[in-house]
């Protein structure tokens, strides 16, 4: 998504543009373990990409590579259909596949690795500055996220949007859940990305802004501490983007499947779409503490859908699918609006039934100690035919 001018807020249609970035694992495709190849591989993608005559039409992005050398990410340009948006990513994971391919490995859209290894740093000099600052949390944080981007139509807009969409970020981190094992070993949780993730000082819920001097302030006082490297490294699971004009949700695992990523955009953009209202209403957002929110967060890492979240209704513990059913009742006329109601609610009835990619992991597992068919499975099931 670096094409900042093809983001346009479509007034007439009532819709907003949104996409994705996700971050996929490069592996051996026959044991599973990590390999470091991103540079090769966005290389190859790269010149794929420029040997294909452009349809005029929104193009995924070219894969380009990340903190690790074992990881890379793709992404959609903006889009305005759900329908756009998925057939952006099933072409971008395919680029990648194929590029990784003739690199000799595969990618897996898991958010942790499940076999054991030591990752290499990307050797690019702002990563590099990044490990200097942060020294060993670094080389334990390996994780791949999704991150969704919805348009916004001021700064004052985006502000109202996080301070409303607060409530509903710890849902979406537990339908996405697609981490339960990291370093060759069953954590116990299925989001462990989330874990590690909270490790950083500059991560997890943000407090209730109200305008955006407030959010500029915080901003400016993280910067001035000199703990945070740049301001990109303001790593809230929502932000305003500093590169376009949208929110950056960035709460949710990478997820196995495309249509799970699907899924988790098309809430996001609708709780995105929902907030904005309430704001424009001037209605009060939600004064719930960053302590529960994080306490939210944590049942969502911990147990996925696979038992009790927080009900932001009570902020009591209540069944997943009670919560699920809550969040498209919140942002039912956004999705109705979008036409992704449909959509939203078998997507939603679909993880309830058969579970989230962590889930899926687990099940692949088998009694297999050295967990790489978890990782083959993911490789399968990461790229559609």
């Amino acid at each position: 998504m670096r094409n900042q001018q093809r983001w346009v807020y479509h007034r007439g249609e009532g819709l907003r543009t949104f996409g994705v970035e996700e971050e996929l694992l490069l592996v051996d495709p026959e044991t599973g373990l990590p390999q470091p190849l991103a540079g090769t591989v966005t290389e190859i993608a790269a010149w794929h990409a420029d040997a294909v005559p452009r349809t005029g039409g929104p193009e995924p992005e070219p894969a380009k590579p990340e903190l690790y050398s074992e990881q890379l990410e793709i992404g959609t340009s903006p889009c305005t259909t759900t329908p756009q948006l998925a057939d952006q990513l099933r072409r971008a994971r395919r680029a990648a596949s194929a590029a990784a391919e003739e690199a000799g490995v595969a990618v897996a859209a898991v958010a942790t690795p499940a076999v054991g290894f030591g990752p290499l740093l990307n050797p690019a000099d702002r990563y590099q500055r990044i490990h200097a600052r942060y020294a060993h949390l670094v080389d334990e944080e390996f994780a791949c996220a999704c991150h969704v981007h919805v348009h916004l139509s001021s700064q004052d807009e985006g502000v109202g949007v996080l301070d409303r969409i607060r409530p509903w970020l710890a849902p979406l981190l537990a339908l996405s859940a697609n981490s339960p094992y990291f370093q060759g070993r069953d954590t116990g949780y299925a989001s462990w990305r989330h874990q590690l993730w909270q490790r950083w000082p500059m991560s997890g819920p943000s407090e209730l802004y109200g305008d955006v001097e407030a959010y500029e302030r915080t901003t400016r006082e993280m910067l001035a501490s000199d703990v945070l490297v740049d301001d990109h490294m303001v790593y809230f699971d929502a932000r305003l983007s500093r590169r376009y004009p949208t929110v950056e949700i960035r709460v949710g695992d990478v997820c196995l499947d495309i249509e799970d990523t699907v899924l988790l955009a098309v809430l996001s953009r609708a709780l995105v779409e929902t907030a904005a209202r309430e704001w424009r209403r001037g209605r009060v957002p939600d004064p719930v503490s960053t302590v529960v929110l994080r306490l939210a967060a944590w049942r969502a890492s911990r147990y996925g859908l696979g038992g009790e979240l927080l009900h932001p209704g009570s902020w009591r513990p209540a069944p997943a699918g009670e919560v699920l059913h809550a969040l498209l009742s919140h942002v039912g006329p956004a999705l109705e609006e979008s036409g992704d109601r449909e959509r939203a609610e078998a997507g939603v009835a679909r993880l309830l039934a058969r579970g989230t990619g962590a889930d899926a992991q687990r099940a692949a597992h088998a009694g297999d100690a050295s967990l790489a068919s978890v990782m083959v499975e993911a490789v399968r099931r990461t790229t559609p035919v």
